[in-house]
């Protein structure tokens, strides 16, 4: 166990000293050469037992390494927001530390902290193996409790490459020959061994704690390339303390639980194929009821709204997006052209250009603004293989797309209607936990955005101000607008805390221009419109994926693929569990694309697993049907939670389905 660092003396008259001074405005006076250890000793034993690092003059600072300036100090511990990386920084390199013990002769090349966690990779000819991670995870637990000090020392940069060269560790030496000729790099020791690292790290290993576990074993190429060698990867997670640790793992077991593509294939939702293409998502019948009733609620609520729904083709000539500048601005998200009789045509991207092409059709007068036009429009755009993910994030998808064209004066109130859109939306499913990000751009980088300072500034100032009248909370962000115009994103966050970017609107002063959009005012003269682009529901692909996750893949009744079956316990009463289907079946609904979805399970199957089978399929409601409820026009009710509610009425059951049904919302569960 290492020894407590000493309180320093403050310098006497005339000796070399530092001035050190601390948040709350204390300057203290201490010798040159004094440690944020020794400071952190002198303040009080509490705040030397707790310290992991510091910062100095607003940088990352070892406890152990000297000071020689003058300097503003903050003393880190494990309640600071810092905390997690930190710790998982040092357990990155305990992990390291671990496997070279364990398995002689492995290269380590990277190891960061991460969201969550920490990983590190390894050059080793025999691959790792699940059974590898306990026996790792319980050396890195030793290494820990050796409570090893630690130690920074500065190198000439050829210097590390001929070291790491010499100890055989190839990769390490690359990635400091990298290094531009001439500099210094930092190297940390932890006992013995040691690592190339721009630090900080904590005074000894045993600060770490225990609160850490392994996860996952993948594979990764050196240096993110596909044409390099590959690497292993080992995962881990590091908290605070083991509670934080332990509700993380339920996260995980929950997120496991969740997973929209284990559900979509359990429930038969969607699928892909490698003959159609990555990212290409093919909807299977139960999925497609899905897009259906979400397709058929957007329609539902947009026509209360006014919106006018059009149709727009999926391939259109290049002349159209250098005219919309997608091509100037977006081209390496769209998919390569397609030369049709000389001319090159796209793959939609988007449907703005289209829509506005249907303005363009006809004259408009200020007082048929706004014009609302809708389209669920298929697009496509270019996304690399290695951020493909299920239906969060593919190449082909249907957008809940519309575009509002206003006077400037109407696109304040556009905008807020548009904003309570989205959470009239929120509400009916459940979701609770969203906040809005206003997306402004890095003017700095002015070949991601339009160059027009006062018209940013105009179009974030009616954007800002709509978001204040709704009341909903709001935060603001640089860089991320489109290029275009600022753009609200509405942030949801599912049951598990997974945050997500599901929906936006954005205002867009460009279009105007690129497109002569106008209307002819009360003056008789030609005015510039303003564009509201919105997709409340996203695009169905990622919109369904976070529902998957959100409801765990039980759909409120409305939303079901499959809302009834019935289960006969004999094939005595089948005839009249096709009576009660046809009943269901013909029940009109008023919100809903048909009528009632409801199925027969006819097998040879025992009623219980019959029943069992049902609830695994997520259907809200089965319907079990004997000799009794046949002569009494009945059925028996039971819950996929599990719940009987006994038998009843026929007709009175079929009340309690459309009620839920058409208001959407469950009435029980």
């Amino acid at each position: 166990m290492s020894s407590p660092p000493k309180t320093p003396l403050a310098a006497p008259s005339g000796a070399p000293n530092v001035i050190v001074t601390l948040p709350d405005g204390k300057a203290m006076t201490f010798t040159r050469g004094v440690t944020p250890g020794e400071v952190a000793a002198a303040i009080g034993p509490g705040l030397a037992k707790a310290a992991l690092i510091a910062e100095v003059d607003g940088k990352p600072w070892d406890l152990f390494r000297p000071l020689d300036h003058d300097a503003k100090m903050r003393i880190i511990t494990k309640k600071d927001p810092e905390a997690l990386e930190l710790i998982r920084h040092d357990a990155a390199h305990v992990l390291a530390m671990a496997v070279q013990e364990l398995f002689p002769g492995t290269q380590v090349t990277i190891g960061p902290a991460i969201e969550d966690g920490f990983y590190y990779d390894f050059a080793r000819d025999t691959p790792f193996t699940p059974d590898d991670l306990p026996k790792i995870e319980a050396k890195m637990r030793e290494i820990i409790k050796r409570d090893l000090p630690t130690r920074r020392e500065v190198w000439p940069r050829d210097k590390a490459v001929q070291h790491f060269k010499d100890m055989g560790e190839n990769y390490k030496a690359e990635l400091i020959a990298s290094i531009p000729a001439g500099e210094d790099v930092s190297l940390y020791w932890h006992g013995d061994w040691h690592d190339l690292c721009r630090g900080p790290h904590f005074a000894t290993t045993g600060k770490i704690g225990d609160a850490f576990k392994l996860t996952k074993i993948a594979g990764a190429y050196w240096r993110g390339d596909s044409n390099n060698p590959q690497l292993q990867r080992i995962y881990g997670t590091a908290w605070r303390d083991q509670k934080e640790l332990a509700d993380y793992l339920h996260r995980l077991e929950e997120q496991e639980k969740r997973d929209h593509r284990r559900i979509g294939k359990d429930l038969e939702l969607f699928t892909f194929s490698p003959d159609v293409g990555a990212g290409l998502p093919l909807w299977m019948p139960n999925g497609t009821v899905i897009r259906q009733e979400l397709e058929f609620l957007a329609v539902q609520e947009e026509r209360r709204d006014g919106y006018q729904r059009v149709v727009t083709p999926e391939i259109t000539k290049e002349a159209l997006y250098i005219r919309s500048r997608h091509l100037l601005y977006y081209k390496d998200d769209m998919y390569s052209p397609i030369d049709i009789e000389g001319e090159n045509y796209y793959l939609k991207p988007m449907n703005c250009p289209h829509h506005h092409m249907i303005y363009l059709a006809t004259r408009h007068s200020y007082r048929e603004l706004p014009l609302r036009l809708a389209e669920y429009g298929h697009c496509y755009r270019y996304e690399a293989s290695g951020g493909l993910s299920g239906l969060m994030r593919v190449r082909g998808f249907s957008q809940n797309d519309a575009h509002i064209y206003c006077r400037e004066d109407q696109a304040h109130q556009e905008f807020v209607r548009v904003m309570r859109l989205h959470a009239r939306y929120y509400e009916m499913m459940g979701i609770t936990d969203y906040y809005m990000r206003l997306s402004l751009p890095d003017l700095a980088k002015k070949h991601n955005f339009v160059d027009e300072p006062a018209e940013w500034r105009k179009a974030g100032e009616i954007i800002r101000n709509a978001m204040k009248e709704t009341g909903y909370p709001y935060v603001e962000a640089e860089g991320e607008a489109a290029f275009y115009g600022p753009k609200v994103d509405f942030m949801i966050k599912s049951v598990i805390g997974t945050e997500y970017a599901i929906s936006t609107n954005q205002l867009d002063f460009m279009a105007t221009k690129t497109f002569g959009l106008t209307y002819i005012g009360e003056d008789g003269a030609e005015h510039p419109v303003y564009v509201i682009h919105r997709a409340p529901l996203g695009s169905h692909e990622r919109f369904t994926a976070f529902l998957i996750e959100h409801y765990a893949g039980a759909f409120p009744t409305w939303l079901a693929p499959i809302q009834v079956r019935i289960v006969p316990i004999s094939d005595k009463v089948n005839d009249y569990a096709h009576k009660v289907r046809d009943a269901l079946f013909n029940a009109p609904v008023v919100n809903g694309t048909a009528g009632l979805r409801v199925d027969i399970d006819l097998s040879a199957e025992r009623m219980q697993k019959k029943i069992r089978d049902a609830q695994l399929q997520k259907i809200p409601y089965m319907l079990v049907v004997g000799e009794r409820e046949a002569a009494e026009g009945k059925v028996a009710v039971r819950l996929r939670s599990g719940k009987d509610l006994g038998a009843m009425p026929l007709e009175q059951f079929i009340a309690r389905i459309r009620q839920e049904a058409e208001t959407r919302r469950d009435m029980a569960d």
